[in-house]
């Protein structure tokens, strides 16, 4: 299943909200994070993390640390303030999306009711 499309629309949302369960993480932690909380279905690439993620940087959403760790160095991604403030923005926008989203492929369905 090919969710590339898909995903680069919510990239940011998943960003930040990995960041929030996890404090801080390394670009390829984020990946390895998704491929394994959603069983190798969805695969992000560094193509596309890596902008995404000095996007969420310049707009003062992330902040960077940098540790040299076994020889390597690894940039940390942690929330700043107004980042933690966007996920909840973040997750409300993405909640409304899939319910219009769920009302057009399902008009019979109802949030309401489950």
């Amino acid at each position: 299943m090919s969710n590339n499309n898909l995903i680069k629309g919510s990239l940011q949302t998943i960003i930040l909200k990995l960041l929030e369960e996890n404090d801080r993480m390394y670009g390829y932690e984020i990946t390895q994070k998704v491929k394994e909380l959603t069983a190798g279905e969805i695969k992000i690439t560094e193509g596309a993390l890596y902008p995404a993620l000095h996007k969420l940087e310049a707009d003062g959403l992330l902040t960077t640390e940098i540790e040299q760790v076994d020889n390597r160095v690894r940039k940390y991604y942690s929330l700043t303030k107004d980042g933690q403030k966007e996920v909840d923005n973040k997750m409300a926008e993405l909640q409304g999306f899939v319910e219009n989203l769920q009302r057009i492929l399902n008009p019979t369905w109802n949030p309401g009711l489950t």
